[in-house]
């Protein structure tokens, strides 16, 4: 059970401070918008070489960006552990798939709350990672879309078949009060922003995350 915070609730003018308060974190999630394929403008790939410098920490990168063959491989060759990018954005994702891993990243797809989860099937074989997006990307503190529950387990019932070791992400309004199900319906990384950050002891709030998650886990 991998829990990644997502930046995205830090106080982005103390990034060095923010990551070491979350030092017992599996990764830091990252996510980089372009104000095209989803109505929001944060992160680029400037900010991620800077954030390598003052972390040890994995970077786990989620691309919600138009035209990904043209930057997640600048992401891999940064450094980044995983680069994700989406389906719906994406021309050649299995040739995508196989240079970010190439390059020597985890290859992750991510498909929108309305993305039927068939449409990726075929795609398993190619990546390491799967994102659920359980609310619709673009912005931080958004409550779980309950219709996407159902999605998570298809998932891992699909990553099941395929006897691959494939790990399923969710990301969008995963609480202490949610993990525990997306947990037993097959989730085994966990996206948390405001869950993590609103902590004032952020890592004693990831040790928490992660013992439910465990306690619960398919």
């Amino acid at each position: 059970m991998h829990i990644h915070p997502s930046i995205l609730s830090a106080d982005y003018a103390n990034f060095a401070r923010e990551l070491a308060s979350i030092s017992t974190a599996d990764a830091a999630h990252v996510d980089v918008m372009d104000n095209h394929f989803v109505p929001n403008l944060t992160f680029g790939l400037g900010l991620v070489e800077s954030l390598l410098k003052v972390t040890q920490l994995p970077l786990d990168i989620h691309l919600m960006i138009e035209n990904p063959e043209t930057w997640a491989p600048q992401y891999a060759e940064a450094g980044a552990a995983s680069v994700t990018f989406h389906l719906e954005a994406s021309r050649e994702p299995v040739a995508l798939a196989r240079e970010l891993r190439a390059l020597g990243a985890r290859a992750a797809i991510a498909i929108k709350p309305n993305t039927p989860v068939g449409e990726v099937i075929e795609l398993l074989p190619e990546i390491d990672m799967l994102l659920i997006m359980t609310v619709e990307p673009g912005f931080g503190g958004q409550s779980l879309i309950q219709s996407t529950l159902e999605k998570v387990a298809q998932a891992r019932s699909e990553i099941r078949g395929t006897g691959l070791e494939i790990a399923l992400q969710v990301d969008g309004g995963v609480t202490e009060d949610n993990i525990a199900e997306l947990a037993k319906l097959g989730a085994d990384v966990f996206v948390a922003g405001s869950a993590v950050f609103k902590n004032p002891d952020r890592n004693a709030q990831i040790s928490e995350l992660r013992a439910l998650a465990r306690a619960h886990a398919s």
